[in-house]
């Protein structure tokens, strides 16, 4: 009896570590943790200006989309493993988003499926420009199913993890219970606000951020969120006419010295055609991950290599100097041209090639770069990502000295 039982025991053992490493496999160090929504896009696009009341001729596509899905994604096409956790359904458009994701050989283990959830599914209609003239949203799902619960279930994957992602998709305690997790683990936060009205969600979680990267509408809206008061407005159309980058970006620093104050360590602000502001109170070169938790498999070896030679560390020397009254870094870096399809992936595929960046070890400065870099590919297809990225066109791109703002 006793044999039998040590047997058993040892076969438990055993198991117990086979499937660790199996997860290790599937999850490796350097991987950052995705937490959010995957979601089927429905583009439709016009082929002339459209007539109130009338069908209008034009394009419908079904896109793989979701913020949290498509920063996931894009990092996979630039040879990361990223872990996903979010919900989905057995209809159409879950199956059609979880069969391309196990084609992906991506794993699916933090992925709830449920025959009771409606998978989120988002309808834009496009103007003749590609920018999105209206939408319908309906994601209801991922705040009623992605739970504290669920996600707490996953929280070994954050031990060797780089950075944890959360998109504003989640409900409040599922951000706070997320963000929680990853302090405990010593695992930084990149804050995705996917809309202006999620984007106020950051106000229960900002105490956790290290990182966020709103859109010039969202920046506006979390600030008034953190302060407490409607004293920041949106930038009427008129303003942005003619307007220099450094007269925009003075007028929305206010703003955005609200999320540094809070605790913020990094502000990556999107401006579409206008580029990017990186913004922090001050040098943001410490913002590098630790060598053990980097990543430098495959092709973000030969990105971390080439961009290392391209775009050294010292290329950004010059902007070691900052505004002695604030302690307010920040730099300009400019979009590149591009033959423009959709802008509606732009944003992510930024994220994602800058996380991407980072977790192979590059620092913030040269992450940004590649993400810019990353964008310009993705605006000139019609998916939310591309489908291969060219390592030679991302570090081949001529993306610009930044320039400082101060």
């Amino acid at each position: 009896m006793q044999i039998h039982l040590m047997v058993v025991c040892c076969c438990c053992c055993w198991m117990v570590r086979l499937r660790e490493e199996v997860k290790k496999m599937e999850h490796g160090d350097g991987e950052a943790v995705i937490i959010g929504g995957m979601v089927l896009d429905i583009h439709a696009t016009p082929s002339m200006l459209a007539n109130p009341g009338t069908t209008t001729p034009g394009k419908v596509y079904y896109v793989q989309g979701g913020v949290a899905r498509n920063v996931a994604e894009c990092m996979s096409k630039l040879g990361a493993k990223p872990y996903m956790i979010s919900a989905l359904g057995f209809d159409m458009a879950g199956n059609l988003l979880l069969n391309q994701w196990k084609s992906a050989g991506l794993s699916i283990e933090g992925i709830l499926k449920d025959k009771d959830i409606e998978t989120p599914v988002v309808c834009n209609i496009f103007d003749v420009n590609g920018e999105v003239a209206a939408g319908v949203a309906s994601v209801e799902a991922l705040e009623k199913y992605l739970t504290p619960d669920w996600i707490f279930r996953f929280k070994n994957t954050l031990l060797s993890a780089p950075v944890l992602m959360v998109d504003a998709n989640l409900s409040h305690p599922s951000l706070e219970a997320a963000c929680k997790m990853a302090i405990d683990m010593a695992c930084p936060v990149w804050f995705e606000p996917v809309s202006v009205t999620k984007s106020r969600r950051i106000s229960s979680i900002v105490e956790y951020v290290t990182f966020a990267s709103p859109n010039e509408d969202e920046l506006i809206a979390m600030a008034n969120a953190l302060s407490g008061s409607d004293e920041f407005h949106p930038l009427k159309e008129s303003q942005k006419k003619n307007i220099s980058v450094l007269s925009l970006f003075q007028m929305l620093k206010p703003a955005i010295w609200v999320l540094l104050e809070k605790g913020i360590k990094v502000v990556l602000v999107t401006f579409g055609s206008n580029g990017v502001f990186l913004c922090n109170k001050g040098w943001p070169r410490q913002f590098k991950m630790p060598a053990e938790k980097t990543n430098q498999c495959g092709f973000r070896g030969q990105l971390f290599k080439t961009v290392m030679q391209k775009c050294p560390p010292s290329r950004y020397s010059g902007f070691s100097e900052l505004d002695r009254s604030s302690h307010l870094f920040a730099v300009h870096f400019p979009s590149l041209p591009a033959s423009v399809v959709r802008l509606t992936g732009a944003g992510d595929c930024l994220v994602g090639g800058t996380l991407t960046s980072i977790c192979a070890g590059l620092d913030i400065m040269q992450s940004v770069s590649v993400g810019i870099a990353v964008a310009k590919a993705v605006v000139e297809v019609e998916a939310n990502v591309p489908s291969t990225f060219s390592l030679s066109a991302i570090t081949g791109a001529k993306v610009l000295f930044p320039q400082s703002m101060l």
